[in-house]
């Protein structure tokens, strides 16, 4: 697709869709700039990246903290000198209730994550993707489109809501610059974000049950449209949403 000496920052890139989006990027010839918390997860991905192409850079950053954020933008610029593309693609689900009063402390944890890292790391890029051209993808979720029916998850849904409205706004920006902005919204994906949410009532085998098609997606899937979105191929696509949730949403409008 054409990604051959580009440079990509793919945060959460230690596991799902974010590992599986660097190893693909890695196999197209980009330099990959692997963000993630975990690092012995960080290291078996860029293993897994370095045999099918360069040598990703790896740092270890928390999103959700101010400093490190500007350390991802800083790091990469003086090892590469530009950025081509940023994968907003790091994100966490935290419960919490209205009535016990559990939702604040989850709305703030989730917004840090889901949302305000989003916005900062968009707004330090920004002038390095002008320079290159470049464009953004931002991993979203059907969750912001519907009311979930996992009990206690409201947070999670209302920061993918609001990724959805910042990720238009953006695009219409930075379009006048020449840099897209678009989003992408998963329905249920085999990856570890159950496990990483504390949620042991819900299974994939479950989700995978509830949804039109009777499957989840698994990574691969959802990392081949990120480099269709971040690609030449989709040069007059931005503001856009691409939806890939094996008819998650057709099931929540006719249940309706």
């Amino acid at each position: 697709m054409g990604f051959n000496n580009k440079v990509v920052i793919v945060t959460g890139a230690s596991s799902g869709i974010g590992a599986a989006a660097a190893v693909l990027f890695a196999k197209e010839g980009a330099r990959v700039v692997m963000v993630g918390r975990n690092e012995s997860k960080l290291s078996k991905v860029a293993e897994q990246c370095a045999r099918g192409g360069q040598t990703p850079l790896v740092i270890r950053a928390d999103v959700s903290n101010d400093n490190d954020v500007k350390r991802i933008i800083d790091e990469t610029i003086k090892k590469f000198g530009k950025i081509d593309i940023l994968v907003n693609n790091a994100g966490m689900g935290s419960f919490g209730f209205i009535l016990n009063g559990s939702i604040l402390k989850a709305y703030d944890e989730v917004m840090a994550v889901n949302m305000r890292s989003i916005v900062h790391l968009t707004a330090l890029a920004a002038p390095h993707l002008v320079k290159t051209k470049g464009n953004i993808v931002n991993i979203s979720s059907v969750a912001g489109k519907m009311t979930s029916s996992v009990p206690g998850f409201l947070a999670y849904s209302v920061s993918k809501a609001a990724l959805d409205h910042f990720t238009r706004g953006a695009a219409l920006e930075l379009a006048a610059s020449g840099v897209r902005v678009n989003g992408i919204s998963p329905g249920p994906v085999v990856t570890d974000f159950l496990e990483n949410a504390g949620n042991s009532s819900v299974s994939w085998d479950n989700l995978s049950s509830s949804v039109p098609l009777k499957r989840c997606s698994e990574s691969s899937e959802i990392a081949e449209m990120i480099l269709f979105l971040a690609s030449d191929k989709a040069k007059g696509v931005t503001g856009s949403d691409f939806v890939t949730d094996n008819g998650t949403l057709l099931h929540f409008t006719a249940s309706q």
